[in-house]
């Protein structure tokens, strides 16, 4: 088919609808961050700029990749219903309950403070302002949780991508509707996986898959919240997605139900506009996994399969299969600039955060670059390779042995807290400050304590709660079939996929590298390993359905299959998320903020006295309130100087503006003058739970107090 998705002479079928409504999101992400990264560079991240720039971006990208869209899904209009109502319950929801993490103690404080920053001023670093302050004084300090000191001005932790997708929502709504981001991102990443669900499974599963995904806790619980784990899943199966639509465009007629047929030299090109529709749309899906990087340095773990892939694709053009170099290029093309983009903001605006995250990053970047050597040098010695590789092909029961091993792998995985206790000695402060951390958590869930235990070895495990164990078990048979159809020479459609689902769901589980209380730790698990177990059991479901058809038994029974394996399907997760789906978290915090930055004089240059009000609020101030915060150098006493304390109060004087200092306590004032209580939080937060699911929300406390120091104390 070589017309537009949008025929004007005809309705479009529901299976193009489902194939364009699934590959959009991907692409409206890509074309915001694709404009929206050279105006950051810029300092020119405003709305006046940044909007017709990523409109016009996002209108270029859908173009090239709906243009000369075959038929990649076979749908009906319930199928589509089912999928677009998923999706859109999944948006409210969530929306209802969405949380109001502003208060910096964890990571989606930081990246909504993060953009806050951008919707605000639109550029980076963020200026100390020490004129505020009467200029630098050794007791000053800028830095905060999530908020490293560089160069003179303050560097946000974390990659500008998803930030650069909150703003959107701050400039729509200012705070409150920057809070509102991560439900439409969720809302998003249903219909994604669906449409990957709907091409490689069939778009009677996608529904329940998309169902199935909606009501997982971990997905819940990141698409409430101001995470980059949603956006970078959009973008990695918006890859699949679109890769999967431009190999179709080199086939002749619809490919359906999932199993795309082999390319072959030179068939189902529909002429030369066919081909470059064809790498256009390859190139596409490359700058699409590539942008990952953009939202998360992991990013560049998860596309490494898309290196391989465009170096084999390269290496089949040259034995002779025409089509594969057709797509090679220009899929390699792709990635190498999104991913690019991607390290470049990483250098220019998180150079701190990738110092810091020196002793995961350096290996993975020699991991990138053994996968590039491999991949080129694979790809000039394919004449010479094709034979030896032919010769192992033919191995006696290599399928099984192949299948034997996905099996052996997740038997590895499910035994291997019997096998193995994951431990890390602290060698750092950091280091030192996660061990107490475990430990206090331990200390509530009434566990022996041992700072030094990490619970990785239960990483499989974390799965399956959130899952449920039917789900994992079939997809461990789906992969092990699928390897074993691979291997055969059938199915190639699913190389790709299988690949970068087994590589990141593997290195995932191994070494998860976050703190291990839930549900913190389950945000690990979002950008590749749920969507993929789901997506492989969705597959399983279908061979059970088949399997029992070609064993002769009635219609009656395959529906009975189906409806078990359905309820299967969501019961498991439906009982693991209920304890807390229905309890939003940190509300409150965005009223309580709004309040603290009212009470705060006009003119404030906002001195904060106390260690853990200096974590939680410097940047809050500084961002939300709109006014110059430093915090001082804190004793052994959680306090600073009172000498350090009167003679910058003094010297904010001197430099015509008014010194507040902010303390969790009134008696950490009460020496400077009178203390006002500005902010008097009473709400929830998340569980923490590191053995089981958790199943409820913790109290969370959070008191500011203010005060504008005496005159007389300013000697």
């Amino acid at each position: 088919m070589t017309t537009g998705w949008l025929d004007p002479t005809r309705r479009p079928s529901a299976g193009r609808v489902l194939a364009v409504v699934s590959v959009v999101p991907a692409l409206v992400l890509a074309g915001w961050l694709l404009a929206g990264l050279p105006l950051l560079l810029l300092g020119w991240f405003r709305p006046l700029v940044a909007v017709p720039l990523g409109l016009a971006a996002v209108a270029l990208l859908c173009r090239y990749g709906l243009r000369r869209l075959p038929e990649t899904v076979e749908a009906t209009a319930w199928q589509v219903t089912g999928v677009v109502a998923a999706a859109l319950a999944s948006g409210i929801f969530n929306g209802l309950l969405h949380g109001e993490q502003l208060i910096v103690r964890r990571d989606p404080a930081t990246y909504a403070q993060y953009g806050v920053w951008l919707a605000r001023h639109g550029s980076l670093p963020i200026p100390f302002q020490e004129q505020a302050f009467g200029g630098t004084d050794p007791a000053l300090h800028f830095d905060s949780v999530g908020f490293y000191a560089s160069g003179g001005a303050v560097v946000p932790q974390f990659m500008p991508g998803a930030p650069m997708l909150h703003a959107v929502g701050a400039w729509l709504g200012d705070v409150a509707g920057l809070l509102l981001v991560p439900p439409v991102l969720g809302a998003a990443a249903v219909l994604v996986l669906a449409g990957v669900v709907a091409r490689l499974v069939g778009a009677r599963w996608a529904p329940l898959a998309a169902l199935a995904f909606a009501v997982c806790l971990p997905i819940l619980y990141t698409s409430r919240t101001t995470f980059s784990e949603i956006p970078s899943l959009v973008l990695l199966f918006g890859g699949l997605a679109l890769l999967y639509d431009a190999e179709a465009r080199l086939r002749p007629g619809a490919v359906g139900a999932g199993h795309p047929p082999p390319m072959s030299s030179g068939s189902g090109v529909s002429g030369v506009s066919g081909v470059r529709a064809a790498r256009a749309g390859a190139a596409l899906a490359g700058l699409v996994f590539g942008l990952a990087v953009l939202v998360r340095i992991d990013g560049l773990r998860d596309v490494l399969p898309v290196l391989g892939y465009a170096g084999l694709l390269i290496a089949l053009s040259r034995v002779g299969d025409r089509d594969g170099g057709r797509l090679g290029v220009p899929l390699l093309g792709g990635l190498a600039a999104g991913a690019g983009l991607g390290l470049a903001a990483a250098y220019l605006l998180s150079r701190p955060y990738l110092n810091y995250l020196s002793d995961s990053v350096v290996p993975l970047l020699a991991i990138c670059g053994a996968v590039l050597v491999l991949t080129v040098a694979a790809a000039a010695l394919a004449p010479r390779l094709a034979g030896p590789l032919r010769r192992v092909a033919g191995v006696p029961r290599l399928p099984e042995i192949a299948a034997g091993l996905v099996a052996l792998v997740a038997v590895a995985f499910a035994a291997r807290p019997w096998l193995e206790t994951v431990v890390r000695r602290p060698v750092t402060q950091d280091d030192r400050v996660t061990a107490e951390f475990i430990k206090g958590v331990q200390r509530i869930n009434r566990l022996p304590l041992d700072g030094t235990r990490l619970y990785y070895e239960n990483s499989a495990h974390w799965a399956v709660w959130y899952v449920g164990l039917p789900v994992a078990l079939l997809a461990v048979l789906a992969a092990a079939l699928l390897v074993r159809g691979l291997v055969k020479g059938r199915a190639p459609g699913w190389l790709l996929p299988l690949a970068v689902i087994g590589w990141t769901t593997v290195t995932t589980l191994y070494r998860p590298g976050i703190t291990p209380d839930h549900p913190w730790a389950a945000r690990r698990l979002v950008p590749v390993v749920i969507p993929g177990l789901i997506l492989l059991a969705a597959w399983g479901l279908r061979w059970a359905r088949d399997r029992a058809r070609r064993s002769g038994y009635g219609q009656g029974v395959r529906k009975g299959l189906v409806a078990a394996g359905a309820v299967l399907f969501l019961v498991p997760p439906v009982i693991t998320s209920g304890g807390t789906a229905f309890s939003p978290v940190d509300r409150g915090e965005l009223a309580a903020v709004e309040n603290m930055c009212a009470a705060l004089p006009p003119r404030a240059s906002v001195l904060v006295v106390e260690r853990v009000t200096a974590a939680r609020f410097t940047q809050v101030v500084r961002g939300v309130c709109g006014l110059p915060a430093a915090r001082l150098t804190i004793y052994h006493s959680d306090v600073p100087r009172a000498s350090d304390v009167a003679r910058l109060a003094a010297r904010v004087r001197a430099a015509g503006r008014t010194p507040v200092l902010l303390a969790a306590e009134s008696r950490q004032l009460s020496g400077y003058g009178t203390p006002v209580h500005i902010m008097n939080l009473r709400t929830r937060q998340d569980d923490r739970s590191l053995v089981d699911a958790p199943n409820g929300t913790w109290s969370l406390a959070a008191d500011v107090w203010m005060t504008v120091p005496r005159a007389n104390t300013d000697t």
